[in-house]
Formats: C-alpha cells, sequence, structure tokens
C-alpha cells in the first residue's frame, strides 16, 4: 500500500494527533525538565518522504529570507513550526529567480526534505514537472494569484488580491485624513499583472474615502520580479516626497526597511505589504499600516485542511478577504479611521456591486478583460 493511495487515512489521523499535541500546549506546554518529545509517529507516517524518521521542511523563497516582509514570513513559519513539533531545523533556499527555479527547487528536495513550502507563483512554473520527479515529498505553495498549469501534484493556496487591495487602498485614505495631505506614492517592482492589480484597486479604495486623494504607481525594480533595489525605491521615495506625497506604499520584499525608515526619517506615512507583525514591531520605523497576505499565517491556516484531507495535492484553497487575516491593517488608528476599514472589510464580503468592480480590475490587470 503506497503513501499516495492511503493518504487520507493517515492524513485523518494525523489530525486527531495534532488535535491531541494542541491540548496538551494548551494545558500548559509539558513540564520544563522534559526532553523535546520525539515527531509523532502520525506525522512521521504522513510525511516522512525518505524513511529516516525525521521530518525536514524546505523553503523555496523568490526573495531574501530575512527581509522583515513577504519571504521571511514563510521562513519564520516553517522555523517555528519545526521548533514545536520535534522536526529539524529547516533548509531554506532563497533569492529564487523565476529562470533557475526548476535547478534550485530540484536541489532543495535532493537535500532530504519531506516537505517542500514554495513561497510564491512567481517561481511555480516548474511545479508539474519537480512534483512528478519527486511524488514522495508533499508539496505546498502559497500561490498568491494562482497557478494557471498542472496542479496535481501540489496543494496550493491563493487569495484575490484585488478586494484586499480595496481595503488597503480604504486604510491609506483613512491614514491620509488623518496625516494630511493628498497625495500617496506605490512603490512596486515592474508593472506585473499583481501589480497592476494591487495598484488599480488600491487607487480605487483609495478614491473612496476621498476622490481627490491620488497615488503614482512607480517602478523601482528590474523585470521580472526584482522588489528588493533599496537604492532605486528610497531614490523614488525621496522624489515623491519632494513632489508632495504624504504617503507610501512599500510594496516591496528586500527594499521594505530601508523605504520605511526613509518615511519614518520623513515624517511621511507609510505601509509595509505582506507580514502580519508590523504594527507590532520595535525596530524603529514608525509604520502606519500594513497590507497584509501573510505566508506564515496562510501556513498555519492551510495545514489543517491538509492534515483533515480537505486540501490534498492536486486541490486549491483560496482565502477570503476577511480582517484579522489579510487585508488593510492599521497601528493605532483612529475611531474614524477604524470604522472606515471595517465598513470597507464588509463592503467586499457583501457588496456585489463592488465586487464586480474589483472584478473588473482583476480581468484588466491578467489580461482577461
Amino acid at each position: 500500500m503506497t503513501k499516495r493511495t492511503n493518504g487520507r487515512l493517515r492524513l485523518l489521523i494525523l489530525l486527531a494527533a495534532l488535535l491531541s499535541v494542541l491540548a496538551l500546549v494548551a494545558a500548559g506546554c509539558g513540564n520544563d525538565d522534559d526532553d523535546e518529545s520525539a515527531v509523532d509517529p502520525a506525522l512521521l507516517e504522513t510525511f516522512d518522504a525518505d524513511g529516516d524518521g525525521t521530518l525536514t521542511i524546505g523553503v523555496a523563497a523568490a526573495g531574501p529570507r530575512d527581509d522583515q516582509g513577504y519571504y521571511q514570513a514563510l521562513v519564520d513559519f516553517a522555523e517555528e513550526f519545526s521548533a514545536e513539533n520535534g522536526f529539524a531545523p529547516p533548509i531554506v533556499t532563497d533569492n529564487i529567480g523565476a529562470a533557475e527555479a526548476a535547478q534550485a527547487m530540484s536541489d532543495l528536495a535532493e537535500q532530504g526534505v519531506d516537505i517542500i513550502l514554495v513561497g510564491a507563483s512567481e517561481i511555480a512554473e516548474p511545479l508539474p514537472d519537480l512534483t512528478a520527479q519527486y511524488p514522495d515529498i508533499f508539496w505546498y505553495c502559497n500561490c498568491g494569484a494562482g497557478f494557471e498549469g498542472e496542479t496535481s501534484g501540489f496543494a496550493q493556496a491563493t487569495d484575490w488580491g484585488s478586494p484586499i487591495h480595496y481595503t488597503a487602498g480604504v486604510a491609506m485614505g483613512a491614514a491620509l485624513k488623518d496625516h494630511g495631505g493628498d497625495t500617496a506614492v506605490f512603490l512596486g517592482c515592474c508593472d506585473l499583472g499583481f501589480e497592476k492589480e494591487a495598484y488599480n484597486a488600491t487607487v480605487y479604495g483609495l478614491q473612496s474615502v476621498d476622490p481627490s486623494f491620488t497615488m503614482e504607481y512607480v517602478a523601482t525594480g528590474a523585470f521580472p520580479f526584482d522588489f528588493d533595489n533599496s537604492a532605486n525605491a528610497t531614490a523614488a521615495l525621496t522624489n515623491a516626497i519632494a513632489e508632495g506625497a504624504t504617503l507610501a506604499y512599500a510594496y516591496l520584499g528586500g527594499a521594505l526597511n530601508p523605504v520605511g525608515q526613509l518615511a519614518t526619517d520623513e515624517g511621511v506615512a507609510v505601509f509595509a505589504a505582506g507580514p502580519a507583525d508590523i504594527c507590532s514591531r520595535d525596530d524603529g520605523i514608525n509604520w502606519t499600516g500594513a497590507i497584509v497576505f501573510d505566508g506564515g499565517r496562510y501556513a498555519q491556516q492551510v495545514l489543517p485542511r491538509i492534515i483533515s484531507g480537505d486540501l490534498t495535492e492536486g486541490a486549491t484553497y483560496q482565502f477570503p478577504t476577511e480582517q484579522g487575516l489579510n487585508g488593510g491593517e492599521l497601528c493605532d488608528p483612529s475611531a474614524e479611521a477604524e470604522a472606515l476599514l471595517a465598513d470597507a472589510f464588509n463592503a467586499v464580503a457583501t457588496d456585489g456591486e463592488l465586487l464586480g468592480v474589483l472584478g473588473g480590475i482583476s480581468g484588466e490587470a491578467y489580461g482577461g478583460g
């Protein structure tokens, strides 16, 4: 009986084991004098691809593992989850470009990993071939806008960028009302489809707060997928401030913190893209808010679905746009700003006309309409 033919049964067994573990953690995390427990046998049965008696997560990240942003969020989750469950330390391959993704992930698969978390759809193209080549590894892609090719060999989770960024625009509009000014700048990479979707939806949300508010998109990286050019990004922000911008959205990876620091130094409101912990950070940056689409938070939500068998290799789960999960978040908001943002989340869940507009924004961004 193979792993794949009996996978669902083992996943159900694993769910029960995981719930037992979580109950013990909630009861007090065990005795501090106890040695760290071994990996649960049910976890081994389900995920131990090479039969070595331990579990190792591999992470394939398209950008720097320590960017303090989108890429690091998934790495941090893998490290924390591995430590909590007695796994070996994860093996991380970062700064993977689209052109070398097949070789980089093949090299990762050869290092004895049992689960591979792929951090973005931009490096997902070789997954159909890789999952066929390494079928005993469990492959999961945090695929953002989604992967359109053959997906039978991996599980993927997606979200819808347009409503997420509508809430972003409302959050930024509320911040401009509090902070002052009417001009914002969106610092991105190179006008990719998902950037167009994010930018246009953000502008729509921004102008729903006040039609006089404006936002300019500025590309700061080389095509494709260069979200890490700190010199270009900070120069672009300097120019935008000189032209009257009082708010910046750093839709960036490795260049995130340099832009945040410059905005703080210049007294400009600044939003980060990706990680969920922005408002709790003590990093010297005066973050105004974040647009959350956190790969670690998503993985934490997805794992129970994988364990229960609800999300199997070949299946896709799309995250809703939901306050506390993703979308716009304000740090220390005024009561008015908080109300505006709550209304925005309610609207993307209930307003059919708005959803039609957002669908049009997505269609235009990806060339479908």
